[in-house]
């Protein structure tokens, strides 16, 4: 495993120096088709090049599978998300020429469970009234089992709801660069990969994955001139707002309060205080099901001792899970990560701190947001690894969105710029 980390490395240096070569030819020509002055930077990097991105066994859902199957599913194999096939699919005359037509969606495991402890927690209150009795079973799955008007609703039925995510593949011959414009222009978790010789996904590309092969970029000066900048120097959409709960509030309450938010975690505040003590992520929902004292116990449980549950898994190998799970892209989309941060020690960075500094935070720590915090620890905004993405993110040819950060550098320091769609360069 350390020499295929090696050999990773070893290959980005040497995608740094065509790179460089590339740049100083190219920004000779008088004018490039915009497809192809874009891709100049990260078309060096193909998406067959990163590690375990071939893998041979994703699982993947129908539109008439139920969603009481999908989430024991997904639980069962340890997975964090699925893409969802068409039920058409099943037609042995299907084009499966057209792979984007055969995959029409993606959902996870969090927001499914959400969903289903919403409906319950609603049945109950529309049933009992607000101080109904509790629902109570001997696990998750036998509520559903006594609830089919939930469990038995099919995955395909909720296509128009938030739960599904949008599906935009690349192919194993496609580059990084196709990779990094999905994620900078639309909110996903994840890229599947096809291979086009039988239309199959066979792994993901996640926003981890893509944080570390940018910072494998350093030393590159149009990539420092930008990831060297500290904080304050950007925008960022929640900067200034963080969703919260305090900490002797009810597990309950921070479910609600993480389905309603439709992010991917929440804060933690002590309530005297107000300082940042821990978070909740979506990624911690899947505990519901492993202790059922927690589940049934939702409303009484508080969250503050929620969050100092011990979550690791100690048969596991940290060091090589710390080493390699963002590069092993769908090996990240496993259901229980070990190697993520407690729940009551997230990410956290100061606005002092450089993009840099946030970007390797997040790397080794694999986690998905970072909250930032003043002197004091009192949380004053959060980040996520598309915030940081979208820094780097290409100029969109036929739009008045223009490209910000790497892209924008790249393009001054090669004498280049975009007009009309097209990449003019000057003598």
């Amino acid at each position: 495993m350390e020499s295929l980390m090696k050999d990773s490395e070893s290959g980005m240096l040497e995608k740094k120096e065509v790179l460089i070569s590339n740049l100083n030819t190219d920004h000779e020509k008088q004018q490039l088709d915009s497809g192809t002055s874009l891709q100049l930077f990260l078309d060096r990097i193909p998406i067959s090049s990163i590690p375990g991105i071939n893998n041979s066994s994703v699982l993947e859902l129908k539109t008439g599978d139920t969603v009481g199957d999908a989430i024991q599913m997904l639980y069962e194999k340890d997975v964090f998300g699925v893409p969802i096939a068409d039920i058409l699919d099943l037609d042995p005359d299907y084009d499966r020429r057209r792979f984007s037509d055969r995959y029409i969606g993606f959902i996870d495991f969090a927001s499914m469970f959400l969903w289903c402890l919403e409906e319950l927690e609603n049945g109950v209150r529309r049933a009992k009234g607000v101080g109904g009795e509790e629902i109570r079973g001997n696990a998750f799955f036998a509520m559903l089992a006594q609830n089919p008007d939930i469990s038995q609703t099919k995955v395909g039925e909720l296509a128009k709801s938030f739960l599904w995510n949008p599906f935009f593949p690349v192919h194993l011959d496609e580059t990084l660069f196709r990779v990094l414009l999905l994620l900078s222009k639309h909110p996903l978790q994840v890229v599947p990969v096809i291979d086009r010789a039988n239309s199959n996904v066979t792994g993901f590309i996640t926003q981890n994955a893509v944080i570390q092969l940018l910072l494998q970029s350093s030393g590159l000066e149009w990539f420092d001139s930008i990831a060297n900048k500290p904080l304050s120097e950007f925008l960022f959409e929640n900067e200034e707002h963080v969703v919260h709960v305090y900490g002797d509030q009810s597990i309950a309450e921070a479910l609600h309060v993480l389905w309603r938010s439709r992010i991917g975690a929440i804060a933690v505040l002590n309530r005297e205080t107000n300082r940042l003590v821990g978070s909740i992520r979506c990624s911690d929902i899947y505990l519901l099901i492993e202790n059922e004292t927690f589940l049934h116990d939702r409303k009484n449980l508080t969250i503050e001792e929620f969050i100092h549950v011990e979550t690791g898994n100690k048969g596991s190998d940290p060091t090589i899970e710390r080493d390699l799970g963002a590069l092993f892209s769908a090996g990240i989309l496993r259901l229980k990560n070990n190697f993520l941060p407690r729940m009551d020690s997230p990410a956290i960075n100061k606005k002092t701190d450089t993009l840099m500094q946030v970007m390797k935070n997040m790397a080794e720590t694999k986690s998905t947001f970072s909250f930032l915090v003043d002197d004091f620890h009192i949380a004053i905004g959060v980040l996520t690894l598309r915030d940081v993405i979208i820094q780097f993110a290409p100029p969109c040819i036929d739009s008045t969105i223009h490209g910000v950060g790497f892209f924008e550098s790249a393009l001054e320091q090669t004498g280049c710029h975009v007009k009309d769609g097209t990449l003019v360069c000057n003598q």
